[in-house]
């Protein structure tokens, strides 16, 4: 069938049921995992390791970069790249003529759901890839059908390597925060991830917060409460949190849903 890739301004012939895929996004990865469809993965980018370790294929580019022959080399069906800092990247292979699909970067729920239907739309895999949709979101719907009348203020703070971000409305970790129950105080703001304003918060009062940082560059809540005078800010509940799966509040792919039963479990538990 042709594929057009609108984000990119591409098109390129696919086999109905392709079976050399690249993915160099760490979300499609693990779907593809959960849709059955591992053995097809000829090459991934280092983070896909991180989530999907059960794929056996070897590491051929990352993020921002990825060797052109060697891609080429490779023969695949299909390339799976996202947008955002990948964007680059995606344009070049489109603009090279390989067979690249560009995954929007989700804003919200409604787009890691959509994206794992069209990921098993051009897999081969629709049925399967609508009823994994189906299944997560509705055992997250049940998950905010037991949210509290009253919601509690929410700040939550992601630490990608040494940089600090503030979750905005249009952001998917705004979803996990609503499902559970909780009410993310940037929540009007329009943009996704925030530079620090820590003011802001002080003015917000928020009565749970919740950081996560990554293993090269771990962060202490605790310290980070101290250093900035908020021991006495956060009133209720201190969340920490890292890249394990069902605990990960940047991963965008099916374990998504994992993280929202786990913050609905932590919702009833304080963290010291």
């Amino acid at each position: 069938m042709r594929v057009i890739c609108e984000l990119l301004g591409n098109s390129f012939e696919l086999p109905s049921r392709p079976c050399r895929i690249i993915s160099l996004v760490r979300s499609a990865t693990k779907t593809m995992t959960e849709l059955g469809c591992a053995e097809r993965v000829v090459d991934v980018s280092p983070y896909c390791r991180r989530y999907a370790p059960e794929v056996a294929a070897p590491v051929v580019g990352d993020d921002l970069g990825a060797d052109m022959e060697v891609l080429r080399a490779l023969q695949p069906d299909l390339i799976f790249l996202t947008t955002g800092v990948q964007g680059a990247l995606a344009c070049r292979l489109a603009e090279a003529g390989l067979s690249a699909y560009a995954l929007p970067l989700p804003s919200s729920r409604f787009g890691i759901l959509e994206n794992i239907v069209t990921l098993g739309a051009l897999l081969g895999e629709l049925r399967s890839a609508r009823s994994l949709a189906n299944r997560l979101n509705a055992a997250a719907e049940a998950l905010r059908a037991q949210a509290p009348a009253v919601w509690p203020r929410v700040y939550a703070e992601l630490w990608f390597g040494r940089h600090p971000r503030m979750v905005g409305g249009r952001c998917f970790v705004h979803d996990l925060i609503e499902w559970v129950g909780g009410d993310n105080i940037f929540a009007g703001n329009p943009g996704s991830y925030l530079s620090l304003d820590l003011p802001s918060v002080v003015t917000a009062h928020p009565q749970t917060a919740i950081f996560f940082s990554e293993p090269e560059s771990p962060v202490s809540a605790a310290a980070l409460l101290a250093e900035r005078g908020w021991l006495g800010l956060v009133s209720d509940r201190v969340m920490e949190c890292g890249l394990e799966k069902g605990r990960n509040l940047i991963h965008s792919g099916p374990s998504y849903f994992a993280t929202a039963a786990w913050l609905h479990v932590q919702r009833h538990n304080r963290v010291t």
